[in-house]
């Protein structure tokens, strides 16, 4: 007994590290992480070179359970209140109607290609139905993808919460099918979804709020709060899944309000959980690959591959159009959101219950998520970033590098030590001064220990050690950061730079190109707002006649601080996709075709009236013409035409213009007139005009030119 436990130690400590070093190589080829984890449990099961014998499927979904809450608590405590606030929305329709949608989708599909039962296809669609957020958010965060935050925000708010609603569907289908349907199964359905969900939504809360009280009244030792906390979390997981409630949305939103609260060692804890974080997913990656068995996959390999493509290329894509419809996203980041559905541990460990519970075709359904979870990562997680950049949604990052670690002041939530290496190129190091609420106590350099007041202007590679308030971090982090990517990219920026309130009358007199009617009192900044509805990041830009305005500089509320111009047009900028159009643009398309079809119809009439009145004595000729145009101004009065333009921003194909923008301004986007309409004039004013820098000593030293 004694001889098989160190020998099952051994062998999962070896699996461990073997799954860090193969994390290397995932690095250099650019292969999706958890993938390398997941191959690493194939090779060493039964097919593989370890030839571990492996098929204890409830020991798996214990170890699997419990490593997803740690996830979930982790991906709630690490989400900020302002991605909530605004992505809450969407991502809370995706997790719920889109999840849904898409077990609706599958589950057709897999009824057929798998030739098994109505309820059981559905089981499968809800196996597969979530996207794993232990994926979403590696790719996310570590793999250098820059997206907006509306973007970034509702794929991880839609990741974090999808998975107690696939959860929830999969265990109500798995007991309908064992214990048999009742009379009314949509009814049956959301009676267990709110009490459920809800119920794990309250307790979720009031367990979060037991977590904060808990370890700011109670002093324990720093090691210890970081242990009691995720102990804290698990103990949630568990009496909510006891009592019938969702476990697993309970711990999400513990994390949430954990994450977002004024917690004693908060720092400590989100140190700990990374760790335990990592360690969570390797186990249950290499636990469900170790329980697969790849000789049984060539009876499934095709329709899982199909059922697969399905899901990526229909069902995904699908239920995100319909469910984002409503918020105004542009069809490139809809198509994006889409893309990012990938599958993983979550549709493996879920696909493990019907086999638990002793569903009939339990393995045929484990063995086909497995085929469909591996496509999915192979075919989405290799190509997310080339994705991005293809649809040109990468906007460029606010910040260079920073080298900062965080040591919390035991005891006090209101005071921490922030240690900052300083960057030869930041702010800091070229003369900034460090604000009067952030006190620096010492300053390492050259192996020295220094005092602030004795040290002089700080250098690179400097470290210096500063007390500050928690939420004053992030805007230290921006003197101590370097440059970040792209910051003088003309190609991103433009050719001309102009601070947000010159008036677009005045820069289009400078540079000869026509004002729409009625943009003749607008700023520059007041323009972008006005066509970039919604969240504004860097690289933003609008087409206006022959010149793009791109969004240069913002403040932290998203105000545009500076505004560049580029004056040769890049067709190849972004591309605009025939698909995922939003509710304002199928409203402008609507009524693009019934003004066709009024169109169409006022000829019709003409031709057979010039017809008629061509055998019209000339005294009832008068008559008949006066009627004729009273028929005609009632018809054009109910029609509703859309603006001058429209049709042509609808048809373009190198317009630029972000489709969030509000469709009854689109016209005045393109910034064309009509022959007969006036360009709007103003009096002259001074310009105040920023030539691009070729680097930030430049950019200060600039002047305004009139």
């Amino acid at each position: 007994m004694v001889e098989s436990m160190n020998l099952v130690i051994l062998i999962a400590s070896v699996l461990v590290v073997v799954a860090v070093f193969t994390s290397l190589i995932s690095f250099r080829v650019g292969a999706p992480l958890l993938l390398v984890f997941l191959f690493v449990g194939l090779a060493a099961g039964e097919d593989g070179i370890g030839g571990i014998q492996f098929d204890n499927a409830p020991l798996a979904y214990f170890i699997g359970s419990i490593a997803l809450a740690l996830i979930l608590f982790d991906s709630g405590f690490e989400t900020p209140t302002r991605a909530l606030r605004i992505a809450s929305a969407p991502a809370l329709t995706l997790a719920t109607f889109g999840v849904l949608m898409t077990t609706g989708v599958v589950g057709v599909a897999a009824h057929f290609l798998l030739g098994v039962p109505w309820l059981v296809g559905f089981l499968f669609g809800a196996i597969v139905s979530s996207t794993d957020a232990a994926a979403v958010f590696f790719l996310l965060r570590v793999g250098g993808i820059n997206l907006r935050d509306r973007t970034r925000s509702t794929l991880e708010v839609e990741s974090g919460s999808n998975d107690p609603m696939a959860v929830f569907l999969t265990i109500t289908l798995v007991e309908l099918i064992v214990q048999g349907t009742g009379e009314n199964l949509a009814l049956e359905l959301a009676e267990r979804f709110v009490f459920q969900i809800g119920l794990g939504a309250v307790l979720g809360f009031l367990g979060g709020v037991l977590i904060v009280q808990g370890m700011n009244r109670i002093k324990l030792e720093p090691g210890l709060v970081p242990i009691v906390v995720l102990a804290c979390a698990l103990t949630l997981f568990g009496a909510t899944s006891i009592v019938g409630g969702s476990g697993f949305l309970a711990v999400y939103v513990a994390g949430l309000y954990a994450g977002n609260s004024k917690m004693r060692m908060s720092a400590s804890v989100r140190r700990f959980q990374h760790v335990t974080t990592w360690l969570a997913q390797i186990a249950m990656f290499v636990t469900l690959g170790l329980l697969a068995t790849p000789s049984e996959f060539g009876s499934v390999l095709i329709p899982g591959f199909l059922l697969a493509l399905i899901l990526v290329f229909i069902a995904r894509p699908v239920a995100i159009w319909l469910c984002l419809i409503f918020f105004n996203f542009s069809r490139n980041d809809t198509a994006f959101i889409s893309w990012v559905g990938l599958r993983g541990a979550v549709s493996i460990l879920l696909a493990i219950v019907p086999m638990v519970e002793g569903v009939p075709q339990g393995q045929l359904l484990f063995n086909t998520a497995f085929i469909v979870v591996i496509t999915s990562l192979l075919l989405q997680g290799w190509t997310i970033k080339p994705i991005a950049r293809w649809l040109g949604i990468i906007v460029p990052a606010r910040l260079g590098p920073v080298d900062r670690i965080d040591l919390e002041l035991p005891g006090n939530a209101n005071q921490e030590v922030v240690v900052y290496r300083v960057h030869p190129d930041s702010a800091v190091a070229t003369g900034q001064r460090i604000p009067r609420w952030a006190r620096p106590s010492l300053i390492l350099r050259g192996g020295k220990s220094l005092r602030p007041h004795n040290a002089g202007r700080l250098l690179g590679d400097d470290q210096i050690y500063i007390f500050t308030p928690p939420q004053y971090v992030e805007l230290l982090d921006q003197l101590f950061a370097g440059p970040a990517e792209g910051a003088n990219d003309r190609d991103m920026f433009g050719d001309f730079s102009f601070l947000p309130d010159t008036l677009i009358v005045d820069v289009g007199r400078l540079y000869g190109f026509p004002v729409a009617p009625g943009d003749g009192e607008l700023t520059l900044g007041e323009l972008l707002k006005r066509e970039l509805s919604g969240d504004i990041e860097p690289a933003d830009r609008i087409v206006y006649g022959p010149v793009e305005l791109i969004v240069r500089r913002i403040d932290d509320a998203h105000g545009i601080r500076e505004v560049g111009m580029s004056v040769e047009l890049n067709p190849e900028n972004r591309r605009h996709l025939p698909l995922f159009h939003s509710r304002s643009e199928l409203l402008a398309l609507w009524r693009l075709s019934r003004r066709k079809r009024l169109r169409r119809k006022l000829r019709a009439r003409l031709a057979n009236r010039r017809k008629k009145m061509s055998a019209l004595e000339p005294s009832d000729m008068a008559a008949a013409a006066d009627a004729a145009a009273e028929t005609d101004a009632f018809e054009l009065a109910d029609a509703d035409p859309l603006p001058v333009t429209t049709e042509a921003d609808l048809t373009s194909e190198t317009s630029d213009v972000d489709p969030e923008a509000k469709a009854d301004h689109d016209h005045k986007t393109d910034g064309t007139l009509s022959d007969d309409v006036p360009a709007v004039s103003a009096p002259a004013a001074p310009v105040k005009i920023h030539l691009p820098a070729e680097n930030a000593d430049d950019e200060k030293s600039e002047k305004p030119a009139k």
